[in-house]
């Protein structure tokens, strides 16, 4: 028999099985992890850009909140890439050309690689943040060990059986099962054999990935109502991380003209594109994707970049050169509510479906 009670809400002494997913840049404000916390679910903050001051700032803002556990996003990513000169170029002429609607100049587009990752994770070592949510790689044996140490536990994100397997002998208490209907960044661990990513659907992949490890799996990507959380439980899953949905949350800390274009697009209108970041991401299509045509900075060059230009958009409103991360499970997402009426709305449904 099905029940909503799994081994994710033991282990992550949650009601619901329902993540919601740790999405970077701005998104993950304390009253929407706050909320979906509350509602009996896993808030996430999405930390993986922040400086470590920061992230202390928001723990404190959440747990003045909340009492409930929640979870800090970063990300497991090497950066240090070299940078070629005549790519950066190319990457210049063409920010600059697209931004000049703008009013981006040279002195805006930056090229950083300003690492924080161990001091981000300082910080939650410090702070003893309830759960430690990974992307993009695994954290090291003895960060491993720190954390268990600490008593907090480790979600990893995974797309592929093979790194599940290796999330599992790593210490990981929970598996992230991305399939490549998912918004935002893929997981993917290495890019080197496919360009942008593993591309594997989420639901062929968590029944392939649950036969393989023995730790509970979440299924993520195409996920934002009862009724995908109902069957992510059927093909295996022991829950669910949710992220386009939140975004249509009234406490997301996303740009309006954003949220718009996420109510009016269709499964149609994603593709997967590294012209933002370098690293392969699935967005809704615009203007800035089309038009980018040089080959994107390896990660975080291109990132650092790229912000010049969206942080201009935000300022015009104008969605066309935004980073409009989303899902392909568009059509149902129509309409803003609170997180916490989002979280009883699956939970509700999907207790009907399973009986």
């Amino acid at each position: 028999m099905i029940n909503l009670k799994t081994e994710i809400c033991d282990v992550l002494n949650i009601k619901y099985p329902i993540i919601q997913a740790g999405m970077a840049g701005g998104a993950t404000t304390p009253e929407l992890i706050a909320e979906v916390s509350k509602a009996g679910g896993l808030g996430t903050l999405g930390a993986a850009y922040m400086k470590p001051e920061d992230i202390r700032q928001a723990i404190n803002d959440i747990r003045k909140l909340t009492d409930k556990p929640f979870a800090v996003n970063l990300f497991c990513v090497d950066n240090s890439a070299d940078l070629d000169a005549e790519k950066k170029e190319a990457v210049m002429t063409e920010l600059l050309k697209i931004g000049k609607d703008l009013d981006v100049s040279e002195a805006d587009i930056q090229f950083n690689t300003t690492d924080y990752f161990n001091e981000q994770f300082r910080i939650l070592i410090e702070e003893k943040v309830p759960v430690i949510s990974t992307a993009f790689g695994l954290l090291s044996e003895d960060k491993v060990k720190e954390a268990k140490d600490a008593g907090m536990k480790i979600t990893a994100m995974i797309t592929t059986v093979e790194e599940a397997v290796l999330a599992e002998k790593s210490g990981a208490d929970i598996i992230v099962a991305q399939g490549s209907d998912a918004g935002g960044h893929r997981g993917t661990f290495d890019l080197t054999r496919h360009e942008n990513g593993a591309d594997i659907g989420t639901f062929s992949l968590v029944p392939q990935v649950r036969d393989k490890v023995n730790i509970p799996v979440a299924a993520a990507g195409g996920v934002n109502d009862s009724r995908s959380l109902a069957a992510a439980l059927v093909l295996g899953a022991a829950g669910v991380q949710i992220g386009t949905r939140f975004l249509s949350s009234e406490e997301a800390g996303i740009h309006r003209a954003y949220k718009e274009k996420i109510f009016e697009s269709r499964e149609e209108d994603t593709v997967i594109t590294r012209a933002f970041s370098g690293r392969p991401a699935r967005g809704i299509i615009n203007k800035f994707i089309k038009n980018f045509t040089a080959e994107p900075l390896p990660y975080p060059y291109q990132n650092s970049a790229t912000k010049s230009v969206r942080s201009a958009a935000a300022v015009y409103s104008d969605s066309e050169y935004m980073s409009l991360w989303a899902g392909q499970n568009l059509r149902p997402v129509v309409k803003e509510q609170p997180a916490a009426e989002i979280v009883e709305e699956i939970v509700d449904g999907a207790e009907k479906i399973i009986g």
